[in-house]
């Protein structure tokens, strides 16, 4: 249990949150510049980064 409170984790569960923000902020790129499906799919990959990077930290603590 001591391993679910590690520093390590929650920086894993930072890092996994900020890639997701620039993800969905990188998505309204497209209204500046025009190219929708450009930002679109760049901001689905991020994001799908950011949710397994997410995916990792949590299923860190369910292992501790």
């Amino acid at each position: 249990m001591e391993k679910a409170n590690s520093i390590n984790i929650y920086a894993i569960l930072t890092v996994a949150i900020i890639v997701g923000t620039v993800g969905v902020f990188f998505r309204f790129l497209d209204q500046a510049f025009g190219h929708g499906f450009l930002f679109t799919s760049v901001s689905n990959i991020i994001l799908v980064i950011g949710i397994l990077i997410a995916l990792k930290g949590v299923f860190a603590i369910l292992k501790a």
